[in-house]
């Protein structure tokens, strides 16, 4: 075999893998393959169940109108023939649970240092939550969620019948006793066990076992399946979680930060994600999850599974509602894996009714403070992880939060005060380099030869020993902390109804005037810390434009007017958010007036001036960043004589 042919084998083979290279899914597509397997399966799982449980009521209404017919033909009979009637036609329709399906709701109360728990014998589940510690904005007791509009049910087969707990009426036990009380209260620093029982039978039921701690706002969550392997079907290694909550409104306003929504964590990749949080919305989430949140601006109602949820379709909406509190819907259909111990089935689950307060949150180590929207970008984030630190360092001294959020400004400020000086100097060397600024402009004052000026400008900051940059890196390098603080404030709920000067409620905007009328962009009330923080901007931004120089740079001039502008887009945009960000960025406004003070007492321009004409004298070494630059410009300048 000669060369050619060798050759022309090797080619062919290249071609044959690059082709199969070029053919072969990416990532993205092998993924979505996968999804839509996925989707077949689950259609088909659904199809199965769908249609279990057709079969199943239509032998439960079969057995119904068998038992109807009994209590028909026995009206006009004795008592006893109607009560035999009733019960034959209740365990038709539920089997073994039969008996738990009649009764009268009861209620029994549990009180701990944090929390008002109200249970329900109809379902079994939490009727309400009152958080002691908090109040609602118009100091009423705050409930997490409308107690008439909320339902938690577990749904499974049972006897080939599909089983819905919400139906049924539980028994109360107090540390494994049955329990004849009505209100219950933790001890100091200690537990109770309290179960409420749903009965299939002598020794067979279902138990919802809630551990609730004194000083804790998280609650066990355990649902046991005792005796009950002859009652529920074979195949139940999974039980559906349906769990709907109405949210009651808790605080005077909301704004475009407050992340109202259904937020999970999925353990695939650890991450934490939500539904929409300014429209109705909905997805179906087919990994593992960790927990599902109803979360409010301050507040959050989590369901967390000791392992794992299999999957879960939330919604979040907007529904009409006859209650004057009544803020936004929220849902969560869950599939729960159901673990077999030596003591029967079991869903070990969690629940948590509390405040979106970030060490709360983490000291859980479940990354439910990741609700707390902090900024999507990492760099933003870990700012605000170092601001969290400082202010809760300063909020331990017992100070008024105004009084933190000055020091916290202070400290910020000498933070940046280096890259403030370097950026007020550079300023300042503009200033003195005007006259020959204006030179280079009276030199090159066609438009043809807009290279040859800003070359001659660029030569004449690099003997000065200015950076083009210097003007914008430090006001780049101060903007990942500005953005940080604007996500911080108005998450922070330290500040929710802490009075400062004027403001009864840093969290929420301070208004010393309501209006008989909305205007557009702005609102219907007149909020003092913002307008004061609108007037020292417009300051701040007046006399830092009589400090620009527009001579070098005509479209400079247009600029200056759309400054202007930006104090007055501030106080349509802040007047309805939280005024501790307002106070925060006036004392901003203020200490940078001072800093200015304090820059030209330092910087002295007749020093500047022969500091610059002795930087002339000196022969200045060209950065490779500037040698392509201007290579660039002279390739540029090239192309355009060539046009002419």
């Amino acid at each position: 075999m000669n060369k050619s042919s060798i050759f022309g084998f090797i080619l062919i083979a290249a071609i044959l893998f690059g082709w199969m290279m070029w053919m072969a899914p990416s990532k993205e597509e092998l993924a979505e393959q996968q999804r839509i397997q996925d989707s077949i399966r689950e259609a088909r799982h659904a199809a199965f169940v769908l249609d279990s449980i057709r079969q199943a009521e239509k032998r439960v209404a079969d057995s119904v109108f068998d038992a109807q017919t009994l209590m028909n033909e026995a009206e006009g009979q004795d008592s006893l023939a109607v009560a035999l009637a009733q019960q034959q036609m209740l365990e038709d329709k539920y089997g073994a649970f039969a008996n738990a399906s009649a009764g009268e709701e009861q209620t029994w109360t549990v009180e701990t240092k944090l929390q008002r728990l109200v249970f329900s014998s109809k379902g079994g589940f939490l009727k309400e939550v009152e958080l002691k510690d908090y109040k609602t904005y118009d100091s009423l007791p705050l409930i997490v969620f409308d107690p008439d509009n909320s339902v938690f049910d577990i749904s499974f087969f049972a006897q080939n019948r599909v089983i819905n707990t919400s139906n049924f009426f539980f028994k109360p036990y107090l540390n494994g006793q049955p329990y004849s009380g009505e209100e219950m209260k933790t001890v100091e620093g200690d537990s109770l066990v309290f179960a409420l029982r749903m009965n299939g039978g002598a020794d067979q039921y279902i138990e919802y076992v809630y551990t609730i701690k004194d000083d804790n706002y998280m609650v066990g969550f355990d649902v046991n399946f005792v005796g009950m392997d002859e009652v529920l079907a074979s195949n139940s290694n999974v039980m559906t979680i349906d769990w709907k909550v109405d949210l009651l409104k808790q605080e005077k306003s909301t704004d475009r930060f407050s992340g109202e929504s259904v937020y999970f964590r999925s353990l695939k990749d650890k991450d934490v994600d939500h539904l929409d949080e300014f429209k109705d919305d909905e997805e179906t989430i087919q990994t593992k999850l960790k927990w599902v949140s109803f979360k409010q601006r301050f507040f959050c109602n989590v369901l967390v599974a000791d392992n794992e949820f299999d999957n879960a379709r939330m919604t979040v909406h907007t529904a009409p509602s006859g209650n004057p509190r009544y803020f936004k819907s929220m849902s969560a259909n869950i599939e729960a894996p159901v673990v077999n111990g030596a003591s029967g089935a079991f869903m070990p689950m969690s629940l948590y009714f509390g405040p979106n307060h970030f060490k709360t949150l983490k000291s859980y180590g479940l990354g439910m403070q990741n609700q707390i929207n902090l900024g999507r970008f990492f760099l933003i984030r870990w700012i605000n992880y170092g601001v969290i630190a400082v202010f809760n360092w300063l909020s331990s001294y017992g100070w008024n939060y105004g009084i933190v959020i000055l020091i916290l400004t202070i400290m910020i400020k000498a933070l940046l005060f280096p890259i403030a000086f370097k950026s007020y100097k550079s300023t300042a060397i503009t200033r003195v380099l005007k006259p020959e600024m204006e030179a280079i402009n009276a030199k090159y004052p066609k438009e043809e030869d807009a290279m040859k000026k800003q070359q001659a400008v660029m030569n004449l900051q690099r003997q000065a020993g200015v950076s083009p940059a210097s003007g914008c890196v430090p006001m780049l390098l101060q903007m990942p902390i500005l953005f940080a603080v604007f996500r911080f404030f108005p998450a922070s709920i330290e500040l929710r109804q802490q009075p400062f000067l004027w403001a009864k409620d840093l969290s929420t905007y301070d208004s010393i005037l309501d209006l008989p009328f909305n205007i557009p962009f702005y609102g219907d009330h007149v909020s003092l810390f913002c307008l004061l923080m609108t007037i020292t901007t417009f300051i701040y931004t007046y006399v830092s434009n009589k400090q620009m120089d527009t001579s070098s740079n005509p479209s400079m001039k247009g600029m200056k007017i759309m400054t202007y502008l930006m104090p007055i887009m501030f106080l349509g945009l802040f007047n309805s958010y939280s005024s501790g960000l307002s106070y925060y960025y006036m004392l901003v406004n203020i200490i940078t007036f001072i800093q200015m003070f304090v820059f030209r007492k330092m910087i002295n321009e007749d020093k500047v001036r022969a500091t610059i004409e002795k930087n002339k004298k000196k022969p200045v070494k060209k950065s490779n960043w500037q040698k392509r630059l201007e290579e660039a410009q002279k390739q540029q300048a090239k192309l355009q004589q060539q046009r002419r």
